[in-house]
């Protein structure tokens, strides 16, 4: 039993860029695939399918490069843990190295990132932040 499975996908999304490896595959959830389609608006990765295995789903995440082969992401670190959940209103959310990174909230309406959560007078639990 996996018990962060978020800790899971961003570890394996951080093994795959250190090995600079085209794609990557995990095990698939709703909330992965919110926080997976986040990353494909800001232009973290190029893009993701989701396919049934049986009764479970799994996610190819294709990662996005430079054209000279450097890494889009420079850094992916859970900030949220199941452990102790942080949650943040939309004036106490993280800018990510002035606005150059992203942190990935959780709200009611959705998992959005936090530039759309600020347009949207959101808060909720920060689960991520990249850059």
């Amino acid at each position: 039993m996996m018990t962060d499975p978020i800790a899971d996908m961003l570890t394996r999304i951080r093994n795959a860029l250190v090995w600079s490896a085209p794609n990557c595959v995990m095990p698939g959830s709703l909330l992965k695939v919110g926080i997976l389609e986040v990353f494909k608006r800001e232009g973290y990765i190029d893009s993701y399918e989701v396919a049934a295995d049986g009764h479970r789903s799994v996610i190819s995440v294709q990662l996005r490069y430079g054209p000279e082969g450097e890494k889009v992401i420079s850094s992916i670190n859970r900030f949220s843990k199941p452990g102790c959940r942080r949650y943040r209103g939309v004036d106490e959310l993280p800018k990510v190295r002035g606005g150059l990174g992203i942190a990935v909230v959780s709200t009611n309406q959705g998992v959005f990132s936090d530039r759309e959560c600020r347009q949207r007078r959101l808060g909720g639990e920060v689960l991520c932040t990249v850059d």
